[in-house]
């Protein structure tokens, strides 16, 4: 004779996705304090991002600054930034897939 279905442990699912809630909290608070690196010219351009998605470095060689070309180095700013912010994203997006066990879709962070 075949058996009942069983009913799902909710109390067991509640706590782990509660687990899983606070550790993909403690990953966010770590991406924070991680840093990439992205250039720009050959490296003329160097933009670090944190995993904040915040700017927190920029630096430029002065031969890269030339008062009749503004307009270069200006791309070149814009250039390592998004660079540097695609990687940040990245590695976000790396370490919650770490934490969830693949579970998440892709780009969720």
């Amino acid at each position: 004779m075949a058996q009942p279905p069983q009913t799902p442990n909710l109390e067991g699912l509640l706590a782990q996705a509660q687990q899983l809630q606070q550790k993909m909290m403690d990953a966010q608070e770590r991406a924070k304090t991680l840093t990439v690196d992205a250039s720009a010219g050959g490296g003329m351009v160097v933009a670090q991002v944190n995993g904040a998605l915040q700017l927190t470095s920029l630096k430029i060689d002065p031969q890269a600054v030339d008062a009749r070309d503004v307009g270069m180095l200006q791309d070149l700013v814009i250039a390592a930034v998004n660079q540097a912010l695609l990687k940040a994203q990245e590695m976000v997006q790396g370490e919650m897939q770490t934490v969830a066990g693949g579970m998440l879709p892709p780009g969720l962070f």
